[in-house]
């Protein structure tokens, strides 16, 4: 089973993650992982986030690059393998975080069915995700808001993105409200988890 952890920045996606690697209740063979990969993929994402004049569209294939090799490297294998994987940010994280980006370039009538489109031919679905919802503001002001895609107004339009991903797909998504308690939090995402398994 694929699990996803969604969410703007700042919503606790990777303190879900690191809890869950290090609880005995999920199944001791389970592989976590994350997007951005540490591959030389992930490295020119993350140089592309840190260079506010990269340019929109070049971006969007980097970070497909990089979700094409941690489909081919990481994901597919353990699936095949019959392990539980879970990911901290994964294709929706594209569809939201880039589809607001494309829609200050007007290039594409609608980034999100654009981007959608280009990874149906190939990407492996969720089998579960669970949105961690937090408002932009408090995610800009937990995530520092120290690169291009953490400020909150661009946040608000991601936000936006993430609601018309759920609204397509509602039986996918478990929302978690990310402004509660963190112990909170962790239980609604871990109790998502151990459900669907």
């Amino acid at each position: 089973m694929l699990v996803t952890l969604e969410g703007l920045d700042g919503s606790g996606k990777t303190t879900a993650r690191e809890r869950l690697q290090a609880d005995a209740a999920l199944p001791d063979d389970a592989v976590f992982t994350r997007e951005p990969t540490n591959s030389w993929y992930g490295e020119a994402v993350q140089r592309s986030i840190d260079d506010d004049g990269a340019d929109s569209v070049a971006e969007l294939f980097l970070y497909t690059a990089d979700h094409a090799a941690h489909l081919a490297d990481t994901v597919r294998p353990a699936l095949a393998e019959g392990r539980l994987v879970v990911s901290d940010r994964y294709s929706d994280s594209r569809y939201a975080y880039q589809g607001a980006t494309l829609a200050a370039t007007d290039r594409f009538e609608d980034p999100l069915t654009y981007i959608r489109e280009v990874h149906a031919p190939w990407t492996r679905p969720p089998d579960l995700t669970v949105y961690l919802d937090l408002d932009p503001e408090a995610a800009a002001r937990r995530s520092g808001a120290t690169n291009k895609f953490e400020a909150a107004d661009y946040l608000a339009d991601v936000r936006e993105n993430y609601e018309r991903l759920i609204e397509a797909e509602p039986e996918r998504f478990v929302r978690v409200d990310a402004a509660a308690d963190p112990d909170d939090v962790y239980d609604r995402v871990k109790t998502a988890i151990l459900d669907r398994l």
